[in-house]
């Protein structure tokens, strides 16, 4: 039996509800046995972009699930939305607020003697801000990568070897991919110290992250297509990235 744990905080992001990508069975799973005071949803928890597609059945049982999820804790739960690019339709109605689920574009959470500046991130993301089109190649790209890296995945499961991603493996390697990470990543830091911040929490680039960078704590949530990753804030003020195991979760 799973144990349930609770935190002052904890930091989700791209989820991309209406992907068949997304783990949204498990990030519900993971929001039933991991409470919090408040809720961050640091971007992509709706892929508009995919459902925009326009092919069938796109949108699951699973991501409805996850959706009355929110609609469930939101009575002792302060739930944050953060608009990102893949769920950029919000735009028209930010800022936007009813029961206890704040959606707007970015947003400042303090604890204690600590500020952050939290965003999804992709308004620093030239591609993804500025040239639309190729970001939706890459998009499409991605999804083919991802397709790949399932039957891949496949093949190692029937030999009984462990999970592994293709396309992490590829940011790693690539330099491009390394200079631009980095790059956003210096873009978030130098905001968030002229927004008078300590710390910056984003999504986006799909890899959990801890760090402090100069003089700014940089923290990213991961994703729900891969990783499974989420960020938590203890009552003492300490975060930490929290990794779902399926094999620990009640079935």
């Amino acid at each position: 039996m799973t144990e349930s744990k609770h935190f002052k905080t904890i930091v989700m992001s791209d989820i991309h509800l209406g992907s068949k990508w997304s783990k949204a069975k498990e990030a519900n799973r993971f929001l039933k046995y991991h409470t919090c005071d408040t809720l961050i949803l640091c971007g992509d928890i709706i892929d508009g972009w995919e459902l925009l597609r326009g092919r069938r059945e796109k949108w699951k049982r699973r991501h409805t699930n996850f959706i009355s999820r929110l609609l469930e804790i939101q009575h002792d739960t302060q739930i944050i939305y953060l608009r990102g690019n893949h769920d950029d339709f919000l735009e028209r109605i930010l800022p936007l607020h009813f029961a206890n689920i704040r959606i707007q574009r970015d947003y400042i959470y303090t604890s204690g003697s600590q500020r952050f500046y939290v965003l999804h991130g992709d308004i620093f993301d030239h591609v993804t801000s500025s040239m639309r089109w190729l970001a939706r190649i890459g998009d499409i790209g991605y999804s083919l990568l991802m397709w790949f890296n399932r039957l891949y995945n496949r093949r190692r499961m029937k030999r009984g070897l462990p999970y592994y991603s293709v396309s992490q493996k590829i940011k790693q390697k690539v330099k491009a991919s390394v200079s631009y990470i980095s790059d956003f990543e210096q873009h978030l830091v130098r905001v968030a110290n002229q927004k008078g911040c300590t710390g910056v929490i984003c999504g986006h680039i799909h890899q959990a992250d801890k760090r402090m960078i100069g003089n700014v704590l940089y923290l990213n949530s991961g994703d729900w297509v891969e990783s499974m990753t989420a960020l938590a804030e203890d009552y003492a003020g300490n975060w930490t990235i929290l990794r779902y195991d399926a094999e620990k979760e009640v079935r």
